[in-house]
């Protein structure tokens, strides 16, 4: 039933089990699959496009100038393409559950019925939500409250899956005190968080005091989105009070190292919110599904932001990495045991070929995995028992035709957000 049933030598279980199929791994490692604990599969469209006029001077003007646009210029077949590209290269990579952060103000009904049937198709796991926000105005606000709370019923409903949901809000810079109290009341009461991003900027906490007279994070806790199922994203630029509220109110934090670095707004502190007690995990923010890679990014980039070679150990990446991303999988699923290799675990595994040329020990693994590790070694990826990618053949989704119907869709995409960039 997709769970790991028994964990034994392979002699052991070949005599126990003789009329099981037996699948020869040749000498690869078995691992849990990866976690992303934040994404945006709308992301995608994004890949290689020009953006009109001068260069985008800092994160402000990168929200104008191409996510925005980006974003309004999705249609339906656009989100299914976009998610259908992103779920292949989760699977080529080795991920093999994912959070998604989706907007598309010109096709918000139905929106995440539309990626959760490209995950269904994909096998994979999703945690999916809509982004609110006030920037396109009240009744678009309202219809993006409506698709997140007619979502999590539809979750509530078919009970436990391999799709799971937050509510999603855009920022506190783009949402009125009206809008917040507005989400606030359609979240359910057990079960559902919010997933928002936090203070990625300055101008973040600049809006916030100007509305509130306070900072991000206060105001957030004030309207009720801050909890132990809540995800507040990036968080860069929170004071040691804001640190002090996510830690008292148990919400969990995402880092996205690549994506901080590729918009220049600095990198937060990790390592204090780790000892402050605030469960923090690891995402890309729509970046490649090959989370291998923000590992490497966020085990360098702190050392050279600190000029310190002994900031963010190797251990510190594998506990958001590993332990926390797992932990948030399965509250956010309701599963018990995710991300380990244990009897009664989910079946989500990957197998990778390296071959180390020193030793390879369970004290040295993350440093092994920092810089030994490449997402190109992985084999095969298996979500609850089911091989989605078998001898690097992907099973459940043809690339090659998802390729070419994305290539087109995005060419009719960019023309599109062309027009909204040069009107």
């Amino acid at each position: 039933d997709g769970k790991i049933a028994e964990v034994a030598e392979q002699n052991q279980l070949v005599a126990s089990h003789p009329e099981e199929d037996v699948f020869d791994a040749q000498g690869q490692y078995v691992m849990p699959g990866n976690i992303c604990a934040h994404t945006h599969f709308y992301g995608a469209y994004s890949r290689g496009m020009a953006i009109p006029g001068k260069p985008a001077a800092d994160f402000p003007e990168i929200l104008e100038k191409l996510w925005w646009p980006l974003d309004k210029s999705l249609s339906y077949d656009d989100i299914r393409y976009s998610a259908l590209v992103c779920l292949a290269d989760a699977i080529r990579h080795g991920t093999t559950t994912l959070i998604d952060h989706h907007a598309s103000p010109n096709a918000i009904d139905g929106s995440l019925d539309v990626i959760a049937q490209a995950v269904e198709q994909a096998g994979l796991r999703a945690d999916l939500c809509y982004e609110v926000t006030d920037r396109d105005g009240q009744e678009k606000a309202m219809a993006g409250i409506k698709e997140n709370a007619r979502f999590i019923q539809r979750v509530q409903q078919a009970g436990r899956s391999k799709l799971s949901a937050h509510f999603g809000l855009h920022a506190s810079l783009t949402l009125s005190d009206e809008t917040l109290e507005a989400c606030r009341k359609e979240l359910p009461s057990d079960g559902f968080g919010f997933h928002i991003h936090v203070a990625e900027h300055p101008v973040d906490e600049y809006d916030a005091m100007a509305k509130s007279g306070t900072h991000v994070v206060d105001r957030l806790q004030k309207f009720g989105i801050l909890g132990p199922r809540s995800i507040a994203v990036h968080a860069v630029h929170i004071d040691a009070r804001e640190v002090s509220l996510l830690a008292q109110s148990q919400t969990w934090v995402t880092h996205q190292p690549r994506s901080n670095m590729n918009n220049a707004v600095g990198l937060p502190a990790v390592e204090a919110m780790l000892r402050a007690g605030i469960r923090v995990g690891l995402g890309n923010d729509g970046f490649s599904n090959a989370m291998w890679e923000d590992w490497k990014a966020a085990y360098l980039g702190h050392k050279l932001l600190h000029r310190d070679p002994r900031r963010m150990s190797a251990t510190d990446v594998a506990q958001m990495a590993i332990y926390n991303n797992a932990a948030l999988a399965r509250q956010s699923f309701g599963l018990e045991k995710l991300g380990e290799i244990a009897p009664g675990a989910e079946a989500d595994l990957i197998f990778v070929e390296y071959h180390p040329y020193t030793e390879l020990t369970p004290d040295n693994l993350p440093w092994h995995m920092i810089f030994g590790f490449h997402e190109s070694m992985i084999s095969g990826t298996m979500v609850a028992g089911q091989f989605l990618m078998k001898d690097r053949k992907l099973l459940t989704l043809d690339l090659e035709d998802i390729s070419e119907h994305t290539i087109e869709l995005s060419r009719k995409a960019w023309e599109r957000f062309q027009k909204r960039s040069v009107g």
